[in-house]
């Protein structure tokens, strides 16, 4: 199984989108400053994930969230919503 996940960070108030077959371990290497692309932004938030049988479906929507940036924004929205309630 695979996790598509989304990450907010408080400190520069951006999201992040990735991929993994280890939740757990992923997000802990990211707030422990071990993935260079996120270390200056610790502390993360898991706000979003999504389960896939396939690293290559998980891939799939990956790309289609960060090269195609209605979807982002519409996940973002309804998490913004979700938030509010």
């Amino acid at each position: 199984m695979y996790y598509l996940y989304l990450l907010y960070s408080k400190t520069n108030e951006e999201f992040y989108v990735g991929t993994t077959p280890d939740l757990r371990r992923r997000f802990y290497d990211h707030n422990s400053g071990k993935n260079r692309a996120t270390k200056s932004a610790v502390p993360w938030e898991l706000v979003y994930y999504e389960t896939y049988p396939t690293k290559e479906d998980a891939l799939k929507r990956e790309k289609r969230l960060k090269y195609y940036g209605q979807g982002l924004r519409q996940l973002k929205n309804r998490i913004t919503l979700v938030n509010r309630s």
